[in-house]
């Protein structure tokens, strides 16, 4: 089997695009582009030049932090905003630092366990969407600027394709509509696209899992892949390992699908495990072996920390050997606190383990993943900012091979793969089928059984309808189960009718549609107020047109009433969820597409 950049079709549009995926990562961003030429085969490029990082050539990646004054407006971003002047800047003037900000759009439903880590301030009258935004508008800056300085008549092929620039963002694994909404609103407010139809429609979504497989296929790991055995994409970032289980059914073309739900370190308490929260357990020993030491003051273990983050821990081997932070002069000594010369001597077995719970981790997460897969996943790939450490890499493969699990990493940047895989996956398209994460359902009423003791507890929100019949609300109707393999095409849906007593409703007819997280057992009644539950999006419908051919009826007790019959279907198998009502006015079908409602 080829790599996908020797097998990817030529592009079939018929005249030029440009399409920009834009990762923004926890503690890292990074930027991809790809321009469509009618006849030829895409080529993919990667953004390597940002202010501030002019002196590194090939540099792909940003740190994702802003700096905001007073009034809200943006001063800094990222490699800008790390700069020591602009830093020194932010104090006098007091500007508001704000990272981690990605974070503030994850699921009510999913904890935050940041291992003592905060996240800042909101900046005044920002809201995170806002924040979200302005990134993404920093980032759509300089991807800009990039390719009118880098290639030929840059500027008249900007004018050409910006009206119609397509983007595909990338999110965790855990993140569902209503992250994905928010993630377009803040391209509106960055101004990415307009707030139209038209312009929301430019935009896509990805999972980082999927973007990451997509990665690992362009490096050519699935050449050696048997077809029936599973793989694991590990995408290990700054702040969290995303996780997700796929297998080869097809190599000509390649077809890929999903083989056991993804797993963002468990998909509703998010235990986040990325390489910053090895330099936070660095620190924390740092903070406490320098105490009493003049190197113990706060700014100094701020920049002793630094040091370590881009010295020591990503060259960090082997826990036997003695590991050394430069970060000061020869003339910095303190034999006390173990420093001469200017760096600071640590045991190997210290270091190892500011990573060990970061690994525990990861093994736990996979380990998971395997039992879902029901032992078909033979290898992993692991990709990912943190996948560059070797500490990291050795450890999963000495842990996992007692399971006969091979660990491979890909030979290119694992710190862009998100954002070339977002291009890959717009382009090549190899997963054909996903396993869906949780439960979904409607609520409907039940009848009422007197002799159910459940029944009885909930007696009295009973209702009537006009026909007759007593029911109970809040009964849960499952249109999609979890762990169920869903291809893209695969419709799911339900027939339902209502009784209505006044036609005018049909205007503003609607569905919640609804997410259960509790495991693999359809529960009985929605719990509205329980954590395990919560409203995915809710599908709007003007149903006036069946006024017409709605036939009148006469109930209980003469009341005329009117029964509507509808279908709710959801489409599950692509990267955004998507639901709709069918109806029938006995001419023709109407079909109203979801929106999320956040």
């Amino acid at each position: 089997m080829k790599p996908t950049s020797d097998t990817r079709k030529p592009y079939g549009g018929s005249s030029r695009a440009l399409i920009i995926a834009l990762d923004v990562g926890t503690t890292f961003s990074g930027v991809s582009y790809a321009l469509l030429e009618p006849g030829e085969v895409p080529k993919i490029h990667g953004v390597t030049r940002f202010p501030g990082q002019e002196h590194v050539a090939g540099n792909s990646k940003i740190p994702s932090i802003m700096y905001y004054d007073k009034h809200g407006r943006v001063m800094a971003a990222g490699a800008e905003a790390d700069n020591a002047s602009i830093i020194s800047q932010a104090e006098d003037e007091e500007w508001i630092k704000t990272e981690l900000f990605k974070l503030r759009l994850r699921p009510k439903s999913m904890k935050l366990k940041m291992n003592g880590m905060r996240l800042s301030p909101l900046p005044r009258h920002k809201t995170p969407v806002d924040v979200f935004g302005d990134f993404l508008a920093y980032l759509f800056s300089c991807t800009k600027s990039f390719i009118i300085d880098t290639h030929a008549n840059g500027q008249t092929l900007w004018h050409h394709v910006e009206s119609s620039i397509e983007f595909v963002l990338s999110h965790p694994n855990g993140w569902e509509g209503a992250q994905q909404t928010k993630m377009r609103r803040a391209a509106v407010y960055g101004g990415l696209i307009p707030d139209t139809d038209e312009g929301r429609a430019r935009i896509r979504f990805v999972t980082e899992g999927e973007a990451s497989l997509h990665a690992c296929v362009q490096s050519g790991l699935a050449a050696d892949n048997p077809s029936r055995h599973g793989f694991l994409v590990a995408d290990a970032g700054g702040g969290t390992l995303d996780i997700s289980s796929y297998a080869v059914r097809g190599t000509n073309p390649l077809v890929i699908e999903e083989v056991a739900p993804p797993d963002c370190e468990n998909a509703v308490t998010r235990i986040f495990a990325g390489s910053v929260f090895v330099s936070r357990r660095a620190r924390e020993f740092l903070e406490e072996k320098l105490r009493g030491s003049k190197y113990g003051t706060p700014d100094s273990i701020d920049h002793i920390t630094k040091r370590f983050d881009e010295t020591t821990k990503r060259l960090f081997r082997d826990k036997k050997d003695m590991q050394f932070i430069p970060f000061g002069s020869p003339l910095d000594k303190d034999p006390s606190a173990g420093i001469r010369g200017g760096q600071l001597k640590l045991d190997g077995a210290e270091v190892a383990q500011f990573f060990e719970p970061s690994i525990q981790a990861a093994i736990t997460s996979i380990k998971a993943q395997v039992d879902a897969s029901q032992g078909m996943i033979k290898s992993v790939w692991l990709v990912g900012g943190f996948a560059a450490s070797s500490w990291l890499f050795t450890q999963l493969q000495e842990r996992l091979t007692p399971l006969k699990i091979t660990v491979s990493r890909p030979d290119s940047q694992t710190s862009k793969a998100v954002a070339d895989g977002a291009l890959g996956f717009y382009c090549d398209h190899h997963v054909s089928a996903r396993m869906s994460k949780f439960m979904y359902g409607v609520e409907y009423l039940r009848e009422y059984d007197p002799s159910d003791p459940e029944h009885m507890s909930r007696r009295d929100r009973l209702c009537e309808l006009p026909s007759g019949p007593r029911l109970l609300p809040d009964a849960f109707d499952c249109i999609l189960a979890r762990c169920v393999k869903v291809k893209e095409s695969t419709v799911f849906s339900r027939k339902y009718c209502t009784e209505l007593t006044n036609l005018s409703t049909l205007s503003v007819f609607e569905v919640e549609i609804w997410c259960y997280r509790g495991g693999d057992t359809i529960p009985q009644w929605i719990l509205r107020h329980a954590e395990d539950y919560s409203t995915l999006c809710v599908v709007r419908a003007d149903l006036s047109l069946l006024s017409g051919s709605a036939e009148p009826k006469h109930g209980k007790n003469g009341k005329t009433y009117w029964t509507i019959v509808f279908s709710v279907e959801i489409h599950f198998g692509l990267t955004e969820f998507k639901a709709r009502i069918k109806w029938n006015d006995n001419v023709r079908d109407f079909r109203v597409l979801f929106f999320y409602v956040c």
